[in-house]
Order: C-alpha cells, then sequence, then structure tokens
C-alpha cells in the first residue's frame, strides 16, 4: 500500500499546484527537510512514509508550475486574419454538418511557430489524419461557458488554447503523421466502411459507434436515445468501454479454456490490445487499456486486491507526466471504472453464483456492473444524468 500513499501524493500535489502556486525557494528547502527527516528515522515506518510523502506532494505542485500555460498562437487571437500551415495531429471528428480538425502548427504568416489549434470546417471535402493544411482566417479564444460547461478549461487541458472557425483551408501535402497511426486510421475507417456496406441503417451506423467508436454516421435522434438511456458510453470509445470489454472477454476466455493455463490469459490480453487498435490508440485508449492490463495481470497471478497498488501508481505516473490529464473525464474514468473490476465485482460474482446461473453471464454481468456502479458518480457529475436502465441496456448490448 505504500506506493498507493506516494502515489496519492503526487497526485494531491499536482491538485493542490493547480490552485495554490509554489515558489523554488519555499519548496525545495521543504523538499529537503522532509526527506531529511525521513532518512534521520527511516526505521519508524510511518515518519519515513510520511516525510517521503510531503516530499512527493510538493514536487507534484512544482511539475504543475511546469506546466505551460499558453502557446505562440494565443498572442495572435483577435489580431485579424492569419495564415496558418500545421499538420492535422488527430483523427478529424465529423458531425451532422462539421468537421473538427486538431492542427500542430508549423507556420504562422511564415514564420516558424509551435502550438496547438482547433479548427472547425465544413463536413466536405474531407481531411485525413497526417494532412499538411494551410489555413487562413481569425484566431479565437475558445469560449468559456458552452452550455454549462467549461469549454476554455477543457481545451486547455489538452494543450488547445485557440481555435479557427470555417477558415478558408488549402491541403499542401498529407501522410506527415507517424506511419504506424496512420496505418491504424486507415485500417479503422477501412473496417467502418465495410460494416457501413454490409449492414443496413441504423444498424451499420451503430456497428460503427459500438465496435470502432465512429459516430459521425449517426443520427441525432438515434444517438439523443442512447444518451437518455445511459448508454451513450457505448458509442465511446472510453475507459469505462474498455473495462467493460475486457471483463467481458476475460469471462468467455476463462469459459473457453478454463483458469488452470495462462491461454485464458494471453487470448484477453491480445483481443484488449487488439481492440485498442480498432479503436484508433488514441492518447486516452492507450491510458485505459495501460490500466486494464494491469488489472488482467493481477487476476492472472491471483493477486488481484494487489491490482489497486499496480494501478493507483501507474495513474500517478501518467499525471506525472502530463499533468493536464488529471482533469480529463477519460482519465478519470478509466481509473474509476477499473477500480470498480477490482472492488465491486468480486462480491457481485459471489452473489451471482448463488442464484445457478450459467458462469460466463454471471461474470461478465459482474464485470459490467463493477464498472458502471463505480463511475455512476463521474456520470452524474459531467453529463448530469444517471439512467436506471443504463446497466440492463448495457449488458443487452
Amino acid at each position: 500500500m505504500a506506493l498507493v500513499y506516494l502515489g496519492l501524493a503526487l497526485v494531491v500535489g499536482i491538485y493542490f499546484g493547480s490552485h495554490f502556486p509554489l515558489t523554488l525557494s519555499i519548496a525545495l528547502p521543504t523538499i529537503a527537510a522532509a526527506l531529511f527527516i525521513a532518512l534521520l528515522w527511516r526505521k519508524n515506518r510511518p515518519i519515513l512514509l510520511g516525510g517521503i510523502c510531503i516530499a512527493l506532494l510538493l514536487c507534484g505542485a512544482l511539475r504543475y508550475g511546469a506546466v505551460p500555460t499558453g502557446d505562440a498562437l494565443q498572442p495572435y487571437i483577435g489580431k485579424g486574419t492569419v495564415a496558418i500551415t500545421g499538420v492535422v495531429i488527430e483523427e478529424p471528428e465529423p458531425r451532422d454538418s462539421s468537421t473538427k480538425l486538431i492542427l500542430s502548427a508549423r507556420e504562422i504568416n511564415g514564420e516558424e511557430v509551435s502550438g496547438t489549434l482547433l479548427v472547425r470546417t465544413t463536413r466536405y471535402p474531407v481531411y485525413e489524419y497526417g494532412d499538411l493544411l494551410e489555413v487562413t482566417g481569425e484566431l479565437e479564444e475558445p469560449p468559456e461557458d458552452l452550455d454549462g460547461f467549461d469549454y476554455r478549461a477543457y481545451l486547455a487541458s489538452q494543450g488547445i488554447y485557440s481555435t479557427m472557425y470555417y477558415p478558408d483551408i488549402e491541403r499542401e501535402g498529407s501522410g506527415q503523421g507517424p506511419q504506424p497511426f496512420q496505418a491504424i486510421y486507415s485500417f479503422r475507417h477501412r473496417m467502418g466502411e465495410a460494416l457501413g456496406a454490409s449492414l443496413s441503417e441504423p444498424q451499420g451506423s451503430l456497428a460503427q459507434g459500438i465496435l470502432l467508436g465512429l459516430r459521425h454516421n449517426i443520427p441525432s435522434s438515434l444517438y439523443e436515445k442512447f444518451r437518455d438511456s445511459g448508454t451513450a458510453h457505448l458509442l465511446a470509445i472510453s475507459g469505462l468501454h474498455m473495462a467493460i470489454v475486457a471483463g467481458i472477454l476475460l469471462s468467455v476466455a476463462v469459459w473457453l479454456f478454463g483458469r488452470r493455463r495462462p491461454t485464458y490469459f494471453l487470448v484477453t490480453l491480445g483481443a484488449l490490445w487488439g481492440y485498442a487498435v480498432l479503436a484508433g490508440m488514441s492518447p486516452s485508449v492507450m491510458r485505459a487499456a495501460i490500466m486494464v492490463s494491469l488489472f488482467l495481470f493481477a487476476a492472472y497471478v491471483g493477486r488481484q486486491r494487489s491490482g489497486i497498488t499496480a494501478i493507483a501508481f501507474a495513474a500517478a505516473i501518467m499525471v506525472a507526466i502530463d499533468p493536464q490529464i488529471l482533469w480529463q473525464v477519460s482519465f478519470q474514468l478509466s481509473f474509476t471504472a477499473v477500480l470498480g473490476l477490482i472492488l465491486l465485482t468480486p462480491a457481485f460474482q459471489q452473489w451471482g453464483r448463488m442464484t445457478g446461473a450459467p458462469t460466463i453471464l454471471v461474470d461478465s454481468f459482474a464485470y459490467s456492473l463493477g464498472a458502471i456502479l463505480a463511475t455512476l458518480p463521474l456520470v452524474a457529475y459531467y453529463f448530469g444524468y444517471v439512467s436506471l436502465v443504463g446497466l440492463p441496456a448495457t449488458f443487452l448490448a
């Protein structure tokens, strides 16, 4: 449990640093004093652990202080029309009549620059990951309030501080992104097109959403029904989605191969990461896959409860590398969903087996129930609703 306390101290320090900036002149002497006391009384475990926790808390606050609070594009906001050349660094997100692009800027008005820009443009023409574009328009600051949601803070957590709406766009090249990701996104879209061609609507668009997280073809009215039923998470590859998929995969693999050989673990792990590839291997998907993989390994070695230590420590390392993810909903859902698998699922499995139902059904339902119940408070907080039919609907889906 020591790693849990150490990881928690680091995360609390990062949160503390986001509200109360800390200077080196205060932090460094305090860190040195805490470590000196811990070393001096190292045989006293509570003092040793407490001293290291204090040092890590202050290190976390300093780490947040090193996070950039803007980029080189911000001075151009509200300064009239500018021409920015940049690369599409995330998979474009089409909507009913528009497309969202995330560009890594290389030049602005012919001068080298660095920064990330959100561009909202028309649905057509279609742009792809790795396209080199020149966008010409006015830079704007993201709106602070969007239907009660702090959109500016949300974008800032992803390192985006400026937007451009419906600019003139000229494609200057393609294939500028890393080749592995280009191959993954290309394969994902081919899979989506195959599903759309082989199924009638709305089944085709639903299959694209549930299996691949491609939601742009789902009618708005149908998406609203999913949201109202509490099953909208099925249409987005989130941490909750990955946890549910992993739980069901594990149940099926155990049913097919048993627990005596490692086959069930290797099959589940391979299928999970294969699914992550199909989902596009975005940073949020990879973080979720890493945490779920740690849970699977803990379950495999028979120390499922010890998985809490590994997952908490891994989460702390992720936050230390990129403190802004602490405020990202996808990260919070991933962490709480995996905790649900560890803390809640065993009890639900025990109760379910008392009913005499088939083990594969009991385990699948228990994993889904554990992940969903653990994330309910976050879903209610961020999305403003909790649906009582969400659990059975998720299981049936």
